[in-house]
């Protein structure tokens, strides 16, 4: 479908790929990944034909359309949310009068023999195709379950686009691309601005979808459920790897291991050859030897890797400063704009070494309460009092007011370290993407990105018991946000943290705070079982709101419908019943596999991996069913109730 051939980009005397070479096919899913700058933006922008190569050739199948959605793009404020929408049907509204003037001008004709006649006709065939083919006939419901799914509500739709926020903008253009139905999806962080529900909407959307995908994110789980394949950008080469971004971080340390082995193993080749280069230089009897060395290392084809950047940073919060065990209480709290509300009847404490996770939709709420517990915002309604001795560090999403634009990346960290961490500021600064001459920019020249990782690192310096952390990841790659989520798990102070990285938040929290239609749910468990219990609600919803509108509106016909849904609860609890019984005979007899292992290692006198692989495997197994079996045994009470 698209072949790229012998790609080389070059700017001066830098090169930026070297002669790369793959191809993309229908219904490929390709994760883009690689380090900052490695050219993932610039391979995009070639293929769409936005930039040209230095030399060789992208070709695309003559069939093919692509849908490119960059971060950041212009957007349009003329129109309402629908109308702007519908623009993606530009050539199907074109389709449409195209059908409706042939369909007029065949009406009138009878010259049915011609050759005019049968081209009308052939013309009238080839337009409905691609009329039906590009959604015309429900273009309507598209638009309105599109639009939906990326977060957007109903009352939203007649709405001038002027209205909304940049981050909803760059969802209109992502709805407007989904509705063209291209033959393949470029798509450069289509989650930063999206939430965590619309972000698996989208991951099922274009699980679905016909065409192809390739896309560059720093969410590995949104990549490990979108992507089949990995194509890796480095050192100017890419490496094609036919698999999820989880089983390409294996597959990469592996192939890492080789190539360093290959690389010390060239570099001691080298050094010994260049001693003895310089040691028979100017001896009569060597020359011919030492000719053929020169000439040996000037045929080598020297092998590189990329520097090592999976290295295991110790990089810790300073230790918290000891707070009260109520850390915040927050009493029926709400807040309101005027006549906008946001929500009200956030009511839950906050105690020490709490990990909670604020989530739901863009405009719920979520950075309102935020900035109320720091102190920014007062609450309209309700209250929120700090415990004892509470000192707060602040990350928000817009950090230009909090930092000195005169002052160099490396100074902004060097005035607020303390003690032995000033020793480690490059470390540190090299965990969130500041290298060599980087550290010696002023703040001022920083991107926005560039801003919020060094505000990040700033912060990681300074003891505080009470972190308050909004879309801490939005700027940073998969390493910074491992070693972020690594100092975080080994911090001993309190977290309240605002992401839709679902990864991030992974085995990170213990409690979320969903702001829904105006209120605060609590879910005590990890963002995963929130997700799981969010989801079962959602269908729950679904079921009430169809039964509420297929109920019969005649007292005639109440009782009818009232046995037959009663039939139907009946047999819905049946096999939800029997689904239970079926999930604790399953864990019975794991339960005796387990323990007949217990048994046996008991008495073991040597270790047998494939043995522990087993029992390993069982447990796994086990921790699984039990969690089928939660929310089975939920399922029931819910029927019952």
């Amino acid at each position: 479908m698209i072949s790229l051939d012998n790609l080389t980009v070059s700017y001066g005397g830098w090169t930026l790929f070297d002669n790369i070479s793959f191809l993309i096919n229908p219904k490929d899913r390709i994760g883009l990944v690689g380090r900052n700058g490695a050219g993932k933006t610039t391979l995009l922008r070639l293929i769409t034909g936005e930039q040209a190569p230095t030399s060789g050739a992208v070709t695309i199948n003559s069939e093919c359309t692509i849908g490119y959605l960059p971060q950041t793009m212009r957007v349009h404020d003329t129109t309402t949310l629908v109308e702007e929408t519908g623009k993606a049907f530009e050539e199907v509204l074109s389709l449409e009068a195209e059908i409706a003037r042939l369909t007029e001008e065949i009406a009138t004709r009878d010259d049915f023999e011609s050759e005019a006649y049968e081209s009308l006709l052939h013309r009238l065939n080839e337009a409905q195709d691609r009329f039906q083919m590009l959604g015309g006939e429900t273009r309507d419901a598209d638009i309105e379950k599109t639009l939906l799914g990326l977060g957007f509500r109903r009352s939203d739709f007649d709405r001038a686009t002027s209205e909304f926020s940049g981050g909803w903008r760059m969802r209109i253009e992502l709805a407007k691309l989904l509705l063209r139905r291209p033959s393949i999806f470029l798509l450069d962080e289509p989650t930063n601005h999206l939430d965590i529900e619309s972000i698996q909407w989208l991951e099922e959307y274009l699980k679905n979808y016909n065409g192809a995908v390739l896309l560059i994110s720093h969410d590995r789980a949104f990549l490990d459920n979108v992507t089949t394949r990995t194509v890796e950008l480095s050192l100017g080469k890419i490496t094609d790897y036919k698999v999820p971004y989880s089983k390409y971080v294996v597959l990469r340390a592996e192939r890492r291991e080789q190539q360093k082995a290959a690389y010390e193993n060239q570099q001691r080749m080298i050094e010994k050859t260049e001693e003895f280069i310089e040691k028979f230089r100017y001896k009569p009897t060597k020359s011919n030897q030492v000719q053929s060395r020169i000439k040996q290392l000037e045929r080598l084809d020297r092998l590189e890797i990329e520097e090592e950047d999976l290295a295991h940073l110790n990089i810790k919060f300073p230790p918290a400063p000891r707070s009260g065990q109520i850390v915040a209480e927050i009493k029926e709290a709400g807040m309101s704009y005027g006549a906008k509300h946001v929500f009200s009847g956030a009511d839950f404490t906050i105690e020490k070494g709490d990990r909670i996770a604020l989530v739901g939709r863009n405009g719920e709420g979520k950075t309102t309460l935020a900035r109320m517990l720091i102190g920014q915002l007062p609450p309209t309604e309700g209250s929120i009092r700090l415990g004892a001795n509470v000192n707060i560090g602040y990350y928000a999403q817009n950090q230009d007011d909090l930092m000195d634009g005169e002052f160099t990346v490396y100074d902004t960290l060097d005035r607020v370290a303390v003690g032995d961490i000033r020793t480690r500021l490059r470390d540190i600064l090299g965990a969130f993407l500041f290298r060599g001459e980087d550290i010696d920019k002023k703040v001022k020249v920083l991107s926005g990105g560039e801003r919020a990782r060094l505000a990040m690192a700033r912060m990681m310096l300074e003891p505080r018991n009470l972190l308050v952390l909004d879309e801490p990841t939005n700027h940073m790659d998969m390493r910074s946000k491992d070693i972020l989520k690594e100092a975080i798990l080994k911090y001993d102070g309190t977290v309240v943290v605002v992401s839709h990285d679902r990864e991030f938040l992974d085995g990170m929290v213990d409690k979320v705070y969903e702001f829904r239609d105006g209120g605060v749910r609590e879910y005590l468990g990890g963002i995963y079982y929130f997700l799981e219990k969010r989801k079962l609600e959602s269908l729950q919803e679904l079921d009430r709101q169809e039964k509420s509108t297929t109920a019969a509106p005649k007292q005639a016909t109440a009782g009818k419908v009232s046995y037959e849904q009663k039939k139907e609860q009946e047999k819905l609890l049946r096999k939800l019943r029997k689904n239970v019984e079926q999930i604790e005979a399953q864990l019975a007899d794991i339960e005796q596999q387990i323990a007949a292992w217990d048994t046996r290692f008991a008495t073991a006198t040597e270790y047998v991996e494939a043995d522990y692989k087993a029992y390993n495997e069982l447990k796994t197994q086990y921790d699984h069913l039990m969690h089928e079996w939660e929310k089975a045994c939920y399922e029931v009470e819910i029927s019952e109730g």
